[in-house]
């Protein structure tokens, strides 16, 4: 296992490395590849932040906490894995070290800013005006929770936001692809992994589960690690 490139998992808004449940244990089996999972900054049990997100937020990830996670655990290849707008982290990843990261999967992953990925937010929105759905986040980010809301909240919806895509990014993704989406996705249609596979740089494949909203590997996880460990046979 210390041989392969590792698996790197990138979560989403409200997610952190607990919320990953039980996926990276069993992605770890079946792959036969060590998985790392982080807390990305401001996120349960990483540093807290005070800032507003930048709008550069994505991209950031890739330039400064997935690089600093490289640095400090002493891997160079990788193969990146995210989940929803980690799914597009995942993709920046690939871009920036194109010589390294030898495959990229996506799961839900969001590839600009969509009516449907704004309606799910603003759904979002008032679902968390309630006390009690707050406080079951703060199991996983405690007082981080308000700021994790308003991070994922006012960044999606905020106008200087609503420009944001992948479209200059995919075409330097050299490496092979695999975008996995629901068909029920409440977050985002099958566009978003559609442009994804049509404009990236690398040989890309297209998953598309039927009866799956925005959490394939929680809602069919057998199905999903099966679908990753296939296309990571040739990867080595």
């Amino acid at each position: 296992m210390v041989s392969q490139a590792p698996l790197v998992l990138l979560h989403d808004s409200l997610g952190s490395v607990d919320l990953w449940r039980n996926f990276p244990e069993l992605l770890s089996k079946a792959t036969q590849r060590t998985v790392i999972a982080y807390d990305r900054p401001g996120f349960a049990k990483s540093d807290e932040l005070h800032e507003p997100l930048s709008t550069q937020f994505i991209e950031n990830e890739a330039v400064q906490a997935f690089a600093d996670v490289r640095s400090q655990l002493g891997f160079q290849k990788f193969i990146a894995l995210g989940h929803s707008v980690g799914g597009a982290m995942a993709i920046h990843c690939a871009a920036c070290y194109p010589d390294d990261c030898e495959a990229v999967i996506t799961l839900a992953a969001q590839s600009f800013v969509e009516d449907k990925t704004l309606e799910g937010v603003k759904v979002a929105q008032q679902f968390f005006k309630d006390p009690n759905q707050v406080d079951r986040l703060k199991k996983y980010h405690g007082d981080k929770s308000k700021w994790v809301l308003d991070a994922w909240i006012n960044t999606w919806l905020a106008k200087e936001f609503s420009d944001w895509s992948l479209t200059s990014v995919l075409p330097k993704v050299k490496a092979k692809l695999l975008a996995i989406h629901g068909v029920d996705d409440e977050y985002g249609t099958a566009e978003h992994p559609q442009h994804i596979v049509n404009s990236t740089g690398g040989v890309s494949h297209l998953m598309l589960m039927e009866n799956t909203a925005h959490f394939p590997h929680r809602e069919h996880p057998q199905k999903v690690i099966a679908a990753i460990k296939e296309f990571l046979v040739d990867t080595q």
